[in-house]
């Protein structure tokens, strides 16, 4: 581990030099600076719902944190989230209580760990899976990596929040693994697979598969692969897409959970239970234990798509399950993307009970005994229909910023002033790097706005906000040069297809703000020369090209501070 905190402390210091490097090249772009970042969430849900004493609000982690695992060691819990070709990936937070939660760092942090440089939005990493090991003191998480050649992976640390090993590539197909340590030190996983060649029998038809795992190698044993689970709860109901499994012990019986349904409105949560790790599992007769497929569509505050779920046990021998879900908006669209949720499981009983987990969700839950909610402060998440502030001149920028496809420090220098994103040739259409600093967004109704110090000089100049949710789904609101003047622009563009909504000419005698104020489903573009009053540009538009029931893939819609050298939007 000492050996990997060199190599990171190297890659930093190595990205430093990149970054000066590209400064140097890019002398004769403009300057450009972003400062003064500001977004809050007017949410109906919460203002509906206001917090009283003893009350926290679930999901935990608002926006595009999906596929959610947990792990705890002595008093403190870890949680990682799935993020497809964001860089840095696998954002990694830390509990003492299960309600107050504060982000650590990521799990792969370098370009030699994360290989996505040219990854659509939603490929890269899916379904990461933290477990401590108490018999040797240390954090294993294990993913499936969908860019460079990867597949299944390993990486380890003794401490979460210090760097974590190089990859381990793990030789097996199929997706979603997951490790388990017996009481005994030995160690498995389980995931999802196709059924042998020639046996599937309808679209979606998967299997649990299990190997014994070397701890000494990181590898699992050539040959020791078994099918525990096949097709799902029932196979004669045609399940489909059983998968996220992971194992639990409990009174000397070993349980199988697993996701079923697809990662959609028959999302669900189903548990399995054997005498042995390697079976048979035996489905339990109330299954699923965590749903939300049964209720009413038009239903208020509408929680759906439950399920990818991960157990933990509090030091007091009480459980709680994180799982992902959504919160459409008005519209039954899906822009905040998959989020994390968290309930108390009852396993007075023979099998484990998601509390509430088969009734229509309520956006807020009592506090356990003892814990108080510190909503946002001292340095935990905030929930709700919070604000964050961010001037951007730290120049450790808080680690919810992240990039696409490649590390942030390549492209950024903070200054007294902001920060500068130095622009790629590369433009947000591209299945490469982008030069754009973003944000997930986590309300369906919000306000944002930045501060931009711009002046280009070409028209292949741009820099501005955008509204994302794939190279081929997003707004794009920012300013760039016509012959001599200088336009604030506004384009859509959907399935890949470019369209300029509206564009304006402008003079730019200091910097401008940029607001992006959305209503529900529609969204409004507005700017401010003066930084007092705003005037809008290209009237509300539609939100629907940032939902995934209209783009597709897997990850919520993020906000991006945004700039590039290869802009194609000609101003009318």
């Amino acid at each position: 581990m000492k050996q990997n905190i060199m190599n990171l402390a190297f890659f930093r210091n190595k990205t430093n030099v990149l970054a000066a490097a590209a400064l140097l090249s890019v002398t004769t772009i403009s300057a450009q600076t972003f400062s003064d970042f500001n977004y809050r969430g007017n949410d109906k849900t919460y203002n509906d719902n206001p917090l009283q004493p003893g009350e926290f609000y679930s999901p935990i982690l608002q926006g595009c944190y999906p596929d959610p695992s947990i792990t705890r060691k002595g008093e403190d819990y870890y949680l990682v989230n799935s993020s497809f070709s964001m860089f840095p990936g696998v954002p990694i937070f830390t509990s003492k209580d299960l309600v107050n939660w504060k982000q650590v760092g990521h799990v792969l942090d370098r370009p030699s760990q994360l290989k996505v440089e040219k990854s659509g939005v939603s490929h890269g990493i899916y379904a990461p899976d933290i477990k401590y090991n108490k018999h040797n003191d240390t954090f294993y998480m294990i993913t499936t990596q969908f860019a460079g050649g990867i597949g299944n992976m390993v990486v380890k640390t003794k401490d979460p929040a210090k760097g974590w090993s190089e990859v381990q590539k793990l030789n097996f197909e199929g997706i979603d693994p997951a490790i388990f340590f017996d009481d005994d030190g030995k160690a498995y996983i389980v995931h999802n697979d196709a059924p042998p060649q020639g046996t599937e029998q309808y679209n979606g038809h998967r299997v649990i598969k299990m190997w014994d795992y070397d701890l000494e190698k990181d590898q699992v044993v050539a040959g020791s692969d078994k099918i525990i689970v096949n097709g799902g709860v029932d196979l004669s109901q045609k399940p489909i897409w059983i998968e996220g499994p992971h194992i639990y012990k409990k009174n000397g019986k070993y349980y199988l959970m697993c996701a079923e349904g697809g990662t959609g409105g028959n999302h669900s949560e189903v548990i399995f239970m054997s005498d042995s790790p390697k079976g048979p599992y035996v489905p339990a007769g109330n299954n699923p234990i965590l749903t939300q497929r049964y209720f009413p569509k038009d239903r208020k505050e509408k929680v759906d798509w439950a399920g990818h779920a991960d157990l933990v046990e509090t030091p007091d021998g009480q459980y709680y399950g994180v799982f992902l879900a959504i919160r459409p908006n008005e519209k039954n669209r899906v822009n905040k993307g998959r989020e994390t949720f968290i309930l108390p499981v009852d396993w007075s009983g023979k099998y484990p009970v998601f509390q509430n987990g088969l009734v229509p969700m309520k956006p807020k839950l009592k506090l356990p005994a003892g814990v108080q909610n510190q909503n946002g402060q001292n340095g935990f998440f905030p929930n709700g229909n919070f604000t964050y502030n961010d001037k951007l001149t730290d120049k450790n920028l808080d680690y919810r910023w992240i990039a696409m496809r490649g590390p942030r420090e390549s492209f950024i220098t903070v200054t007294k002033n902001g920060v500068k994103v130095n622009p790629f040739t590369t433009n947000i259409k591209a299945l490469a790097p982008v030069s754009a600093l973003f944000h997930r967004l986590q309300h369906e109704s919000f306000e944002t706005s930045v501060t931009l110090d711009f002046k280009p000089k070409s028209e292949k100049e741009l820099a501005g906000i955008t509204c994302y949710q794939s190279e081929t789904f997003n707004y794009v609101f920012g300013i760039t040069k016509k012959d001599k003047d200088f336009y604030i622009v506004l384009e859509r563009t959907e399935k890949g297809q470019s369209k300029l909504i509206a564009s304006e000419k402008i003079a730019l005698s200091k910097p401008v703000k940029l607001q992006v104020v959305a209503d529900k489903d529609e969204h409004s573009f507005n700017y401010s020369l003066d930084g007092k009053n705003y005037k809008n540009l290209g009237g509300p538009v539609s939100g629907d090209i940032l939902s995934t029931d209209v783009a597709g893939g897997f990850t919520g819609s993020l906000i991006g501070l945004y700039s590039t050298s290869s802009n194609d939007i000609i101003p009318n």
